[in-house]
């Protein structure tokens, strides 16, 4: 295990990126969480850092003394195929030259359509749309680096976010605000087939986990989720909690609705195929090595429905 005035560096201060440090912290790691501004509520434990990863000089700043450095950084979906290469590139260098070890948040991408089958770590990279070859390209660079002893680096991959913190996802800020004030709810493509979503404290339990174990290093992981149910099924849980029905739009093919706007959805369209088949991740890999186990669905709706809450009160 790394000790504990060894410093995280944790880079991108979204939903998991925050979260994660939250948890570093909660394990006893000095953190430092790098974004662009620096700016956002103070952290008990974590020092807040600007810095611009995608450049070299960006990302050495960052990571300067870092014993384990997690790549959590995410853009715009129609920025990504353009910008996540280049802070990929940046980061690889940066953290190579430090001697430090890297942890990157994945994605289910690199396998593309899966025709509904399980996913493990073992199933076959077969993506075929931009953002899919994008990420497995990615990938493989990573386990390059490390399979070349440039340094060493472990990958966690995440179904869907859903949790405390989480706007920009199908299970988000389109959802649980809506739920909580009676105004209509999307619902991506086909709600009764079975879609895996991933808290996000167990997206940061997973990642702190594999930051703390370098045995675990030179591999893809799916971080823990837990067992799949329809979406129909999630949303219906939310109902029984709110104590009304939800009003559900059925968005079946990508068009823009809500905070889903057409720039977004022109870019996402080609990951549509997400919510026209199932989606099921296996994460048994590490909570098997690692004695982890997920949140289970119902006790992260109930934490999220009370994070949205707040939030509607306080504004």
């Amino acid at each position: 295990m790394t000790a504990a005035h060894d410093l995280h560096v944790v880079l991108g201060s979204g939903p998991a990126g925050t979260a994660l440090a939250g948890e570093l912290v909660r394990r006893g790691h000095p953190v430092r969480l790098v974004d662009r501004a620096a700016t956002g509520p103070e952290l008990e434990g974590v020092e807040r850092f600007a810095a611009d990863v995608a450049t070299p000089d960006g990302a050495r700043a960052a990571v300067e003394g870092a014993a384990v450095v997690y790549h959590c950084v995410n853009v715009a979906y129609h920025l990504q195929v353009e910008t996540m290469p280049r802070i990929q590139q940046a980061v690889l260098a940066a953290v190579e030259a430090e001697g430090a070890r890297l942890v990157v948040l994945d994605t289910l991408y690199p396998y593309g359509e899966t025709h509904g089958a399980v996913m493990t770590e073992d199933t076959p990279w077969n993506a075929t749309t931009d953002k899919g070859v994008m990420r497995a390209e990615l990938d493989a660079r990573y386990l390059a680096a490390h399979a070349e002893g440039r340094l060493r680096v472990v990958l966690g991959r995440s179904a869907d976010f859903v949790g405390p913190g989480v706007l920009n996802s199908t299970l988000g800020g389109a959802v649980f605000p809506a739920a909580l004030t009676g105004e209509e709810v999307p619902a991506f493509g086909d709600i009764d087939l079975p879609h895996s979503y991933t808290y996000i404290g167990d997206v940061a339990a997973g990642l702190a986990t594999l930051g703390e174990n370098p045995d675990g290093d030179g591999r893809v992981w799916h971080l823990p989720t837990a067992p799949a149910l329809t979406t129909r099924r999630i949303l219906e849980m939310i109902e029984e909690r709110v104590g009304r029905p939800l009003t559900l739009t059925v968005v079946s093919e990508p068009r823009p609705f809500g905070p889903f706007d057409e720039q977004f959805m022109t870019a996402y369209a080609e990951m549509f195929y997400q919510h026209t088949e199932a989606q099921i991740v296996d994460s048994s890999a590490i909570e098997k090595a690692f004695g982890l186990a997920p949140n289970p669905l119902s006790a992260t709706i109930d934490a999220t429905l009370a994070w949205y809450g707040e939030l509607l009160a306080a504004h």
